[in-house]
């Protein structure tokens, strides 16, 4: 079967790990007997250069038309502007809402071999196995914004809809079926009348699940204790901004964000996967960014939006082996000498990825 993929490098080392990941899915589809068809697009600084656009139209045209998209990254010094009237990271946020993506899973696993990689005691670490579900369209990032007062004030509307709130949490309720079966919903229910709404929403909600364990945490207090008890989590869903800020705390956790993929899901099968990782411009060109996190992505989308669960556990069985051999990437080497390529990285992916 021939499967449509919009292929969006971005900008920095995107690129570079994205075309690694299209070397693992072309190795998946001679392994199991499928066609992967790859649609290449703009987005970001790169497509500001080319069209004047953060999100071309006919970017987000192919990426409707897809089966999946799998995105690298955005942004760059170059583009480093706030008060630019176009930037990069409106790329992301008009993918978003284009596609109607409303929940970002960002899973994050423990790997044994790694352990050492992490900041964290490895006795803190060990068993850590979570997923954070951000919702991805609502918030603070899509509320009323602006200035008053000449300039001297300004604002951001944290917004949402008891709909938008139900939507996401239905997403991390099965998802936990799937998993441990326990949700952690986290919000700022003492300050904020939008986390109020969330809670009493959350609470609503989790009656539909009476085999799942739920509980409810302030954001602050799941900050201190991703650090503290990570593996007692499970699934924690929680809204934009939070999620923003919670799901890069946790992947420190893994040791590197070049090791962690990431979902973000539509209504039906069509997602966009990504690894968690910026464009990281400091070492673009350089051939030592870690490609790991967008082949995760990559296994991913074959399990989310394709349904070829097999063919993802294969690409992940295949990660697993090569980091069990001892390849590393600069970010996860222990000393210069264990360090590989990008490209050879992904070479030795492909080796492994069996049927």
């Amino acid at each position: 079967m021939d499967y449509q993929i919009a292929l969006l490098g971005g900008d920095g080392i995107g690129p570079e790990v994205i075309a690694q990941a299209a070397r693992v899915l072309e190795r998946v589809g001679t392994a199991f007997g499928h066609s992967f068809v790859f649609k290449p697009a703009l987005i970001g600084g790169c497509a500001i250069d080319a069209t004047g656009s953060a999100l071309p139209d006919e970017t987000l045209a192919a990426c409707r038309s897809a089966d999946a998209v799998l995105l690298g990254a955005v942004g760059g010094p170059k583009w480093d502007n706030p008060t630019a009237t176009v930037r990069p990271e409106q790329g992301l946020l008009g993918i978003r809402k284009g596609l109607g993506l409303y929940a970002n899973l960002r899973p994050v696993k423990m790997n044994e071999m790694l352990i050492g990689a992490s900041t964290i005691k490895p006795e803190v670490l060990r068993g850590t196995d979570l997923v954070v579900v951000r919702e991805l369209t609502g918030g603070i990032y899509f509320g009323e914004r602006g200035r008053r007062d000449d300039g001297n004030t300004a604002y951001d509307t944290m917004i949402y809809s008891r709909a938008e709130i139900e939507r996401v949490l239905h997403t991390a309720f099965r998802l936990a079926r799937q998993r441990r079966g326990k949700v952690t919903s986290v919000d700022k229910a003492n300050v904020l009348e939008s986390s109020r709404l969330w809670r009493e929403t959350a609470t609503i909600v989790a009656k539909a699940y009476p085999d799942v364990a739920f509980e409810h945490l302030l954001v602050d207090a799941c900050a201190m204790h991703l650090i503290r008890r990570p593996a007692t989590f499970d699934v924690i869903v929680t809204e934009n901004m939070f999620g923003d800020i919670l799901t890069d705390e946790a992947s420190m956790l893994a040791g590197s964000m070049g090791m962690l993929p990431s979902a973000s899901l539509a209504e039906g099968t069509l997602g966009l996967y990504e690894p968690i990782h910026g464009s990281a411009p400091d070492i673009a060109g350089q051939g030592i960014a870690n490609p790991v996190g967008a082949i995760l992505s990559a296994a991913l989308l074959l399990r989310l939006s394709l349904g070829l669960e097999q063919e993802a556990l294969a690409v992940e069985r295949a990660v697993d082996q090569v980091l069990a051999e001892g390849y590393r990437t600069r970010d996860i080497a222990e000393n210069a000498s264990e360090v590989i390529t990008t490209t050879v990285m992904g070479d030795l992916i492909c080796e492994r990825v069996t049927a």
